[in-house]
């Protein structure tokens, strides 16, 4: 996979996939700028290069259709004020029209392009819709790892057009992170893993079992592996269709010399609400009808231990129902040891980073990843169509 540092893109009218699919009140405002500011590194680069810029992203869901609050317009002014220059909102993303406002560009010029979900042939992986979105250029950038896991047009499908084609630097330094944690870690590796549903996550805890030296199990996918060892959880969340998966998986962690962490306590609640009656219970206590909404201080004392010499940690999922208070002591004493460790730290999924930034401890951990389903996929063992179609030349 090349780098945009590898290409010589002075002067040429530039492709680059972007994710601005940033959250908006209903007034239009964003609400997040974080996924701009983290490609402002290769926009400015190419800018610097006097390269002609085409930026492209998705927004939200529209289903092919024109959707006015879907419109990229609002990310075009606030990337030109954090650009401190004109960005160009073209009306559409293929089309004549298009192709007008690319050819008037100017060296050092920038435009956004409209939504690219107004297409349906983005998400279907059409070639003739990235033929189009090729047409406008000489080359092309993929900078968008959060959507590199999808095989869709302006991911995969658009490469077939370019001879010149590279990552992006915020995709180059996703890939070397994780590279880092999972393919050549400094050992102790631990894992630490939580939310709500196993399924979503057990490809990536048994591909871990072949990489991880220790394996923490929180949030309410804990209570799936709880029951399958016999525990009853009372109410609390549970895959019972996973239960034999998940001894399985706990009996080949032992065979394979992995240690897994399963809570020993819990915060207990009558229901699933702010105001709940709740209290700390062991894991063998957890009454009748109450469910397990966040991991209890004992386990927060057992998972300390087992990341006290961590060298390399990995977090995908938070530890309970941290959005609400009574409920979030687990996960915030968990990043604030995350934290505070001399680890090389990386947190990957929304719910994840969420937490991390609500405990303060954001920087002190050595990268937040900017995509939840293309860093799980990576940890399932998986390759990225996004990768794979730079990496094909």
């Amino acid at each position: 996979m090349k780098s945009i540092r590898e290409l010589d893109i002075e002067g040429k009218k530039i492709l680059i996939r972007v994710d601005f699919n940033v959250p908006m009140d209903d007034t239009g405002s964003i609400t997040d700028d974080i996924r701009i500011r983290m490609v402002l590194p290769t926009i400015k680069y190419a800018l610097e290069k006097n390269a002609r810029v085409v930026l492209c992203s998705h927004m939200g869901r529209p289903k092919g259709k024109k959707v006015a609050e879907f419109s990229l317009a609002p990310v075009a002014e606030a990337l030109a004020a954090m650009l401190g220059k004109p960005v160009a909102m073209a009306p559409d993303c293929i089309g004549p029209e298009v192709e007008a406002v690319v050819d008037r560009m100017q060296d050092g010029d920038i435009v956004l392009l409209e939504n690219l979900r107004f297409h349906e042939g983005e998400q279907a992986n059409d070639p003739e819709f990235a033929r189009g979105l090729a047409a406008l250029v000489d080359v092309y950038v993929n900078d968008a790892f959060a959507v590199s896991h999808r095989a869709h047009a302006s991911v995969e499908a658009v490469t077939a057009h370019f001879a010149i084609k590279s990552a992006g630097f915020l995709l180059e330094k996703e890939m070397d992170y994780f590279h880092r944690s999972m393919d050549e870690p400094v050992r102790p590796l631990v894992a630490i893993i939580g939310g709500a549903k196993v399924s979503s996550k057990l490809g990536a805890l048994e591909n871990m079992l072949d990489r991880v030296d220790r394996l923490l199990i929180g949030g309410a996918m804990a209570n799936t592996f709880l029951k399958s060892q016999g525990y009853a959880v009372g109410a609390s969340k549970v895959e019972d269709e996973l239960l034999d998966d998940a001894s399985r998986m706990l009996v080949k962690a032992r065979e394979k010399g992995v240690k897994v962490y399963l809570p020993v306590d819990v915060i207990a609640a009558d229901r699933f609400a702010p105001d709940a009656v709740s209290k700390q219970v062991t894991v063998q206590d957890i009454p009748d009808g109450w469910m397990a909404l966040d991991i209890g201080p004992a386990t927060v004392l057992l998972f300390t231990e087992a990341l006290s010499d961590a060298k390399t940690i990995v977090w995908n999922g938070p530890m309970g129902a941290f959005e609400m208070d009574a409920f979030a002591m687990g996960t915030m004493a968990l990043a604030r040891v995350v934290g505070s460790s001399h680890a090389l730290s990386i947190t990957g999924g929304g719910d994840s980073n969420a937490a991390v930034k609500q405990s303060g401890e954001a920087g002190n951990i050595t990268y937040m990843s900017t995509g939840g389903g293309a860093f799980l996929e990576l940890m399932e063992g998986k390759t990225l169509p996004g990768v794979a179609a730079l990496e094909a030349g």
